[in-house]
């Protein structure tokens, strides 16, 4: 009797599953940020990823952007972020790391900042306070102006994100897909003159399209130094490019957001377009160590015998 009634209680776990599967369960769909309800999530491997970063900063030898910018002071730590009207910019770049933003006021256009850098130096001209500043692109202590923390540079390492040198730095491949997050991360690390690994850079994959979602940059300290994201991308000369990308900087207390109003790839611009020379009567203030202020044109009048060096008003930090 007892084999004949073991298969009574498999029978009844059997209605009570139907039944459970039509009446008391429902299906509910995921809808991420980014792509649509039944959109199926691509799949790809480091090597693909990979090849997408160095393809995208290939593709571009040279850019004259017009953009919409919204700058903003503070930071999410302290609790307080100042958003500012909307300036009209232009940016312009040429390989390998030459970058030029000119700033204008809303409304009257009339110049707000013009910024330049070729490399390592960098150079800041700010006429409503007749200030032209200099100094080296890495900032090693932050200061509590902001205006002397901001860096062409900052700009050129989010919009050209560099490729990744797999021989050199250690590479892992993260899978972060949950119900409100759908993307690859490639996390760069590299070891240290003591031989310890340090997070330099997380580069992040929308799995809707495997487009370029999000970057961060790491100090030393793990601390991030610039966290940039990207929607919105369009095709311009057939290069790829987001038309919408925000820039962060925690550390040095600023924000930036950028809107592509017009963009040419790959045209062509000029060495002329990259020099910056400071205005006649405008302050020189040098930012940082190990910089040489340029020396100060000494004034002739015509038919006057040569003045010597003159000593140019200049602030040293």
């Amino acid at each position: 009797m007892l084999l004949r009634r073991a298969p009574v209680p498999f029978f009844l776990i059997g209605l009570i599953s139907l039944g459970f599967s039509s009446c008391l369960a429902r299906r509910r769909v995921i809808a991420r940020s980014g792509g649509k309800a039944s959109q199926t999530l691509l799949v790809a491997d480091r090597a693909t990823l990979l090849e997408r970063i160095a393809g995208q900063y290939e593709a571009i030898r040279d850019f004259n952007a017009e953009v919409d910018m919204v700058p903003a002071l503070g930071s999410a730590e302290k609790s307080r972020i100042t958003e500012y009207k909307d300036v009209r910019a232009y940016i312009l770049f040429r390989k390998p790391a030459e970058i030029r933003l000119i700033g204008l006021y809303p409304l009257v256009r009339n110049k707000a900042f013009d910024m330049v850098s070729t490399g390592v130096d960098f150079k800041l001209y700010v006429p409503a306070r007749n200030r032209f500043l200099i100094g080296r692109n890495e900032i090693d202590r932050p200061s509590e102006n902001k205006l002397e923390n901001l860096r062409p540079q900052h700009f050129l390492d989010a919009m050209m994100v560099r490729p990744i040198d797999a021989g050199s730095d250690k590479l892992l491949l993260e899978n972060f897909t949950d119900e409100d997050n759908a993307f690859y991360i490639i996390q760069v690390v590299h070891e240290n003159g003591s031989g310890q690994l340090q997070l330099a850079r997380t580069i992040w994959f929308n799995r809707y399209n495997l487009l370029l979602a999000r970057q961060l940059i790491f100090d030393a300290d793990g601390n991030i130094l610039t966290d940039a994201r990207y929607t919105e991308w369009r095709a311009y000369d057939n290069v790829p490019f987001p038309k919408h990308i925000e820039i962060n900087r925690p550390r040095d207390e600023y924000a930036v957001v950028i809107d592509v109003v017009k963009m040419d790839i790959n045209k062509g611009v000029s060495q002329d377009k990259f020099v910056l020379e400071q205005p006649e009567g405008s302050t020189l203030q040098v930012v940082g160590p190990n910089v040489t202020p340029p020396p100060v044109a000494p004034v002739v009048a015509p038919g006057a015998p040569p003045a010597p060096p003159a000593k140019g008003r200049t602030k040293k930090k």
